[in-house]
C-alpha cells in the first residue's frame, strides 16, 4: 500500500472535495478554474478526483496527470478505463504516479486499489473499487474485497470511490458498508445524482458524484456523434465535445475523532 503526506491540519474535522469523472480538456479546465477560486476558499484539506477519463476521453496520459497534478488534486481513482493509454501503466508499476486503480482487480495488475494518505497528524484510507453489474470485466465481488480491506484498516478514515453502473449496486453497497467507512462515493454514469445524504451509521453517501467535463455532450461525447450510433445502431469514433464545461464534485467533512461524516455538499456549477 502507497503512503503519501500532506498539508497541515490544525482543526478536528477534515474536508475532502472529491471531484467526478474528469472528461477531456473540458474537464481539465473545469478543475483548474474552480480548484484555483475555491481551494483556499473553502479550506479543502484533500482534493481526490476520478480521472480515467482524463485523457481524449479515456485513460490517463502523464501530461494530462501532471497538469492536474498542478492544479491542485492530490489524488486519483479510476475504473474501467485505467488501461487505455499505455504510457501511464509502467508508471503505475513503480509507484510514481498518485493513481489507484480499482482493488478488486487482479492482484497480478500494475499499481494499487489502496492508498493511505497523510493530512498532518490524520490518516485517510482512499480505496478505489469497481462494480460487477453491467461492466463486463474480470473483477471479484467488489462487497467482499471492500470487507476485506475496511477489516485491515478499522477505526480509521476510509473514502471508497464505487466505480459501478447499477444504482441498485452503489445503493447496496453504501448500506453494507455503513458506519464502516467515512464515505461510499459512485462513479461512472457521469450523470450526478441527487440524492447525497449521511447514512443512519454515519458514513456519507452519494449514488453517483457525477462529471466534470463538456455541458453540451453526451456523457463527456459530442452529442451529434452518440445520437448517430443509437439511430444507427453502428459503432461510432467517439470525440470529447467542447464548449462550456460542468464541474461536479461533493464536499465532504469528516469528524477526525469519530471518523463519521457531519456534512457532504453536493456541487454543480457551470464553467464558462
Amino acid at each position: 500500500m502507497l503512503k503519501i503526506e500532506n498539508q497541515k491540519l490544525k482543526k478536528n474535522s477534515i474536508k475532502i472535495l472529491f471531484i467526478g469523472d474528469i472528461v477531456g480538456r473540458p474537464g481539465r479546465r473545469a478543475v483548474r478554474e474552480y480548484l484555483a477560486a475555491h481551494k483556499e476558499a473553502d479550506k479543502i484539506d484533500l482534493v481526490l478526483a476520478n480521472g480515467e477519463n482524463m485523457a481524449g476521453g479515456q485513460g490517463f496520459t502523464p501530461e494530462t496527470y501532471d497538469a492536474m497534478i498542478e492544479a491542485g488534486v492530490d489524488y486519483f481513482t479510476s475504473g474501467n478505463h485505467i488501461w487505455a493509454k499505455k504510457d501511464i501503466i509502467d508508471k503505475m508499476k513503480d509507484g510514481s504516479v498518485k493513481i489507484l486503480r480499482p482493488a478488486n482487480f487482479s492482484d497480478d495488475s500494475p499499481g494499487s486499489g489502496v492508498v493511505k494518505i497523510k493530512v498532518a497528524d490524520t490518516k485517510i484510507i482512499l480505496v478505489n473499487i469497481i462494480g460487477r453489474v453491467f461492466i463486463p470485466l474480470p473483477a471479484s465481488d467488489p462487497f467482499h474485497k471492500a470487507k476485506e480491506i475496511v477489516d485491515d484498516h478499522e477505526g480509521e478514515i476510509i473514502i471508497v470511490d464505487f466505480h459501478a453502473e447499477a444504482t441498485s449496486e452503489k445503493i447496496a453497497l453504501g448500506y453494507y458498508l455503513d458506519g464502516k467507512v467515512s464515505a461510499v462515493l459512485g462513479t461512472h454514469t457521469h450523470v450526478q445524482t441527487s440524492d447525497e445524504t449521511i447514512l443512519p451509521k454515519g458514513t456519507a453517501y452519494i449514488t453517483d458524484v457525477g462529471m466534470t467535463g463538456p455541458k453540451e455532450s453526451v456523457l463527456g461525447i459530442e452529442k451529434d456523434i452518440i445520437i448517430k450510433q443509437f439511430l444507427t445502431g453502428q459503432p461510432q469514433s467517439h470525440k470529447v465535445a467542447s464548449g462550456e464545461a460542468i464541474f461536479s464534485a461533493v464536499l465532504v467533512e469528516i469528524d477526525t475523532s469519530t471518523k463519521k461524516a457531519v456534512r457532504i455538499d453536493r456541487i454543480f456549477e457551470t464553467i464558462n
